[in-house]
């Protein structure tokens, strides 16, 4: 049961990792025609669906926000998860 927790742990990590990388990568001008695009598009699609979510919901609550903060809800909301999980293995 602990070992399923620590897996829960890692691939929140990961996928927080994953969020952060997407974002840097956002900011750059990047060749469509180079395989690092290639890259760039498969963390666009392990990641919109979250993150396309929350920025639905965000612009429904405030339609003339600017900032997509919907990577940074996720961040928080998977650390909440997160700390929910190692909370449950220490007690």
């Amino acid at each position: 049961m602990y070992s399923l927790h620590y897996l829960i742990i890692q691939a929140i990590d990961i996928y927080s990792i994953i969020i952060v990388i997407r974002v840097i990568l956002s900011w750059i001008s990047i060749n469509h025609n180079s395989n690092f695009f290639k890259i760039y598009l498969f963390l666009i699609q392990i990641t919109e669906p979250v993150l396309g979510r929350v920025r639905h919901l965000l612009h429904n609550l405030m339609p003339n926000m600017m900032i997509d903060f919907s990577p940074f809800i996720v961040i928080i909301l998977l650390n909440i998860i997160k700390n929910f999980f190692i909370g449950v293995l220490h007690a």
